[in-house]
């Protein structure tokens, strides 16, 4: 029962955590109010986690380990190259539904520590482009699709990915819809982006 309740304790701090990271960011949290938020004693808090950065890192690297299997799937499933764009697009908009505060936290705190990229890519699960680039070559040479550096395809399908989720004020304003709308609108992108950079690249 103790290692049932430990593990069920840092499930809670982590979860409080993440509200209040996304919430403030990393500078503005206060170990006292995520402790306030798990319901524990800030004690406890700093008997799991010494700092405010290893709480912080350990929520990071959670959110980050639910992204990676996405980023994973595109780079280095079986599937065909059009038929992994058409999966990624959507499975990735069904997800981030699911998740919506994934995209915004990341980047954020990606931006304003830009080095911890560094910690991510010593993890077992960092996503590499080795199978993907191989891919987009030998597409390419059997006249699939037209002349594309891999790494340009992979940002364009990432950003017409993510763009919506993070910039979603900005374009609700833009085009003037209510959240109703938008909603539809982002569940309309799961064929929109796959269709759009396939037929931006297709022979």
């Amino acid at each position: 029962m103790d290692k049932v309740k430990t593990e069920n304790t840092e499930l809670e701090i982590l979860e409080a955590a993440k509200d209040v990271f996304q919430q403030k960011g990393m500078d503005g949290a206060r170990m006292q109010e995520i402790a306030d938020k798990a319901n524990i004693n800030k004690a406890l808090l700093h008997y799991y986690y010494r700092s405010k950065q290893l709480l912080f890192e350990a929520v990071f690297k959670s959110a980050f380990s639910l992204l990676a299997p996405q980023l994973n799937k595109v780079l280095n499933d079986d599937s065909a190259l059009f038929e992994k764009i058409e999966n990624f697009t959507a499975n990735y908009v069904s997800f981030v539904i699911k998740h919506p505060y994934l995209p915004n936290f990341v980047i954020q705190e990606l931006t304003r520590n830009p080095e911890f990229v560094q910690t991510l890519r010593a993890q077992p699960n960092f996503p590499s482009m080795e199978k993907f680039s191989n891919q987009v070559s030998e597409s390419i040479a059997k006249g699939e699709i037209r002349e594309i550096e891999a790494e340009q395809l992979l940002i364009n399908i990432l950003s017409l990915n993510i763009f919506p989720f993070i910039g979603q004020p900005l374009l609700m304003a833009l085009i003037n819809v209510d959240k109703e709308k938008y909603s539809k609108i982002l569940l309309d992108r799961k064929t929109e982006v796959s269709s759009f950079i396939i037929n931006s690249i297709k022979i």
